[in-house]
C-alpha cells in the first residue's frame, strides 16, 4: 500500500518531482495537445472555479442546481456559436464521450425506427479514431471510405454513395484532426437528409475556432454547422481552443428526438431513480465551472481576438514550411492545423522525411507531432505527416520557430528512414521493454516506433500500443 500517511508539502513535492518530465503545457513549445491562449489571467479564473465547485457532485442537478445553470448557460453559448437557435445538449467529459454519445444516440434512434441487424456508421479514414471506439462499443460497423491522397478529403460523392438503410448514422469532420481539412458537409448531410439519416459534424478540434476565422481575417470557409440542412448534431471541445482546462466538451442536438436518444434512466433498482444525460453517472463539476468561467471571461469578443492571433500565426508558419525544400503541406487545409508531408517532386536526395524532421525540430526545443502512413481500403496510401497544432501563443514564437523548422529541415535533408526490416530484424519489440526504458527517464524512439506501426499489420500495431501503455501505467515494483 506504500508508505503511511504524509505532510502535504511532501504529497505536493512528490507531485512536482512528477511533474518535471512532463511536456510543457504553456510557451507554445509542443504543438500538439496543449491549446495555450497565453493569458494567465484565464489559468487563474479557471483554478478558482474549480476550486468553488470542488466538493460539488454532478449526479443529480437537482441537488445541486449550480450544475444545471452552468450547464444550461454553456450550452447557450454553444448553440449561438454554432447556429442553431433551438439546439439542445450537454457538457461531456471531452471528445471522445461527446462523439460516443452522438454515435449511441444515433444507433438507438435508428433502432427505434425499425432497424433490424448490425447497423453501419459511414466515416472517412481521416475521421477521429473516436468514432471507430464508438463503433466498436456500441455494435456498429465502421465503414470507412477513403479520402484523396492529394486533398484529404473523400472524393466527391464517395460518402454519399455509401449511405444506406442500414446506416445508423455519417460522419464528416470540420475539420480533420490528421489534415485540417473541412469536409464537404453540405453536400453529405443533404444526401443523408434525403435518406432520413442523422449527419454529425465532428468540430471537436474547430468548433471554437472556426466560428471566428473569417472574422479574424482567415480564408473564407464553406459552412459546416447547423446552418447546413441536414447537420443533426456537432461536437466541440470547450478544452481545445475554448481554452480551458481538459475535461470539457459540448454535444448539441438539433432535434429533440435524437437528442433525447443520448440519455440513460432507469428505476428499476432499489436505490434512488436515476437518469443520466452522458456516460457518466457521478461527474465532477470542476471542469465545468473552469469551462463556464473561462466562456464567460472572454465572451465571443474575446475569442474573435485569440483566433486572430491563430490566424496570423498559422500564415506564418504555413509560409514558412512552403518555403522549405523538400517538404509540402498535404490536403485542401482550412483552419488552425497543418500536415507536412515529404515533396515527392524534389530529387530523392533533396527530399525530407517528416518523421526525421519532427526528431530534429524536437532537439531545437519544438515538440511536433508525428502521423504514421495508412494504407486505405482501395489501395491508395496515405503518407506520414508531421502534424502541428497552431494556437495564440505560437504568433510570438513564429520567428524561433520558423528557424527550427528550416534548420530541422537542412539536417535531415536527403536522409531516409530506417527500413521496418531492420528495426524489427530480431522480432517484434517487446512491448514491456520499451516501456520500462521510457518510463525510467530513457528516451522513446518515436521516429521508429512510428515507421514499425506502418510496417505492422494493424492489428499487431494496435496490440503493441495496448500492451505497451499497460506496462507504462503500471504499479512500479
Amino acid at each position: 500500500m506504500g508508505a503511511d500517511a504524509r505532510t502535504a508539502d511532501e504529497v505536493l513535492a512528490q507531485l512536482r518531482a512528477y511533474r518535471e518530465h512532463d511536456a510543457p503545457t504553456h510557451g507554445g513549445r509542443v504543438l500538439s495537445y496543449v491549446y495555450d491562449h497565453g493569458r494567465p489571467e484565464l489559468d487563474e479564473v479557471a483554478a478558482q472555479a474549480m476550486r468553488l465547485l470542488q466538493p460539488v457532485n454532478g449526479l443529480d442537478p437537482t441537488t445541486f442546481p449550480s450544475v444545471a445553470l452552468m450547464e444550461s448557460d454553456l450550452v447557450a453559448f454553444g448553440r449561438s456559436m454554432l447556429h442553431g437557435p433551438t439546439a439542445t445538449g450537454s457538457v461531456t467529459s471531452g471528445g471522445t464521450e461527446s462523439c460516443l454519445l452522438a454515435v449511441k444516440a444515433a444507433r438507438d434512434h435508428w433502432v427505434a425506427r425499425g432497424g433490424s441487424g448490425r447497423p453501419r456508421l459511414v466515416l472517412s479514414s481521416s475521421t477521429h479514431a473516436a468514432f471507430h471506439k464508438a463503433a466498436h462499443y456500441f455494435g456498429l460497423d465502421a465503414h470507412v471510405v477513403p479520402v484523396e491522397v492529394g486533398t484529404g478529403r473523400a472524393a466527391p460523392g464517395a460518402l454519399e454513395a455509401a449511405l444506406g438503410p442500414d446506416v445508423a448514422l455519417v460522419v464528416v469532420s470540420a475539420p480533420s484532426y490528421p489534415h485540417g481539412v473541412v469536409d464537404a458537409i453540405a453536400e453529405v448531410a443533404g444526401a443523408a437528409a434525403d435518406l432520413d439519416i442523422p449527419c454529425h459534424v465532428d468540430a471537436c478540434v474547430g468548433g471554437w475556432v472556426l466560428p471566428w476565422w473569417e472574422e479574424a481575417g482567415g480564408d473564407p470557409l464553406p459552412q459546416w454547422d447547423f446552418r447546413v440542412p441536414g447537420v443533426t448534431s456537432i461536437s466541440a471541445d470547450i478544452h481545445k481552443y475554448g481554452y480551458v482546462p481538459k475535461g470539457a466538451s459540448l454535444l448539441l442536438f438539433a432535434d429533440g428526438e435524437l437528442d433525447l436518444a443520448r440519455y440513460f434512466a432507469t428505476t428499476g433498482w432499489l436505490g434512488y431513480p436515476v437518469v443520466n444525460p452522458t456516460m457518466l453517472g457521478t461527474r465532477s463539476a470542476t471542469s465545468l465551472a473552469a469551462a463556464w468561467a473561462v466562456v464567460q471571461t472572454l465572451g465571443p469578443s474575446g475569442y474573435a481576438g485569440l483566433t486572430r492571433r491563430v490566424v496570423d500565426a498559422t500564415a506564418a508558419v504555413v509560409a514558412t514550411v512552403e518555403g522549405i525544400e523538400g517538404l509540402r503541406i498535404l490536403g485542401d487545409r482550412q483552419g488552425p492545423l497543418v500536415a507536412v508531408a515529404t515533396d515527392e517532386d524534389v530529387e530523392p536526395q533533396r527530399r525530407v522525411d517528416p518523421l526525421l524532421w519532427v526528431a530534429a525540430v524536437a532537439e531545437r526545443g519544438f515538440v511536433l507531432q508525428g502521423q504514421p502512413a495508412l494504407e486505405q481500403s482501395d489501395g491508395s496510401v496515405v503518407p506520414h505527416t508531421a502534424h502541428l497544432t497552431i494556437t495564440p501563443v505560437t504568433e510570438g514564437l513564429v520567428d524561433e520557430l520558423g528557424a527550427a523548422l528550416v534548420e530541422g529541415a537542412a539536417v535531415v535533408r536527403g536522409h531516409a528512414l530506417p527500413s521496418p526490416e531492420a528495426l524489427s530484424a530480431d522480432g517484434i519489440p517487446d512491448p514491456a521493454a520499451l516501456a520500462d526504458a521510457a518510463r525510467d527517464g530513457g528516451d522513446l524512439d518515436l521516429t521508429s516506433v512510428l515507421t514499425l506501426i506502418e510496417a505492422l499489420p494493424r492489428e499487431a500495431s494496435a496490440g503493441l500500443l495496448s500492451a505497451f501503455l499497460r506496462r507504462f501505467t503500471a504499479p512500479r515494483a
